[in-house]
């Protein structure tokens, strides 16, 4: 590879740099204090080992599936006596969507749809069926992977764009699916 040269304009800045800048070899070092060097620091005082950990089983401390909190809000927004007569199985549901056997990616859509053209049509009742989350194969140790639908639908109700919409979500009665469905009351539409 050939050098290449500096031109005219290059060279000229080139030197004006150089004759500016003095060389550092003339300047004498900064003297360094004679000091003693410091004292060593003491090392930590040795604890004694920790003591062995009791036996102990995986889960055992987990609260049990029956102390699970209840997926519904406790307060009640609307008519007492309706609610009553809604909790009882009393009342007969408008419209029915059936999520079971859906991926979270399906179910969600096709819940916010089904709510909004619900709520469209004046309907005021409406069942989800999520189905209960114990398959015939059910195993404690996938437990967590059971019954997804069931825990989401109640959050999903309670988030936009659904909110507006829903003014009660209630565990359905057995009558109309127990607990693997919801009553879901719906506002008025505006």
């Amino acid at each position: 590879m050939r050098r290449r040269r500096l031109s005219r304009e290059d060279r000229a800045v080139w030197d004006e740099v150089a004759r500016r800048v003095r060389p550092m070899r003339d300047a004498a070092p900064d003297p360094v204090p004679d000091t003693a060097p410091p004292a060593p620091v003491p090392a930590p005082p040795l604890k004694a080992p920790a003591p062995p950990l009791a036996p102990f089983r995986l889960g055992a401390k987990a609260p049990s599936p029956a102390a699970a909190p209840d997926p519904a809000p406790a307060s009640i927004r609307m008519d007492r006596k309706a609610f009553l007569r809604m909790k009882g199985g009393k009342l007969d549901p408008e419209a029915r969507i059936d999520l079971h056997g859906m991926t979270l990616a399906e179910a969600h859509p096709a819940l916010i749809g089904f709510i909004l053209r619900s709520q469209a049509e004046g309907r005021r009742l409406v069942l989800v069926i999520t189905g209960k989350g114990r398959g015939t194969e059910w195993e404690p140790a996938f437990a967590d992977r059971r019954g997804v639908l069931r825990r989401q639908v109640p959050h999903w109700l309670q988030q936009a764009p659904l909110t507006g919409a829903v003014l009660q979500v209630t565990p359905a009665h057995r009558k109309h699916g127990g607990e693997g469905a919801f009553y879901v009351y719906l506002r008025r539409p505006r």
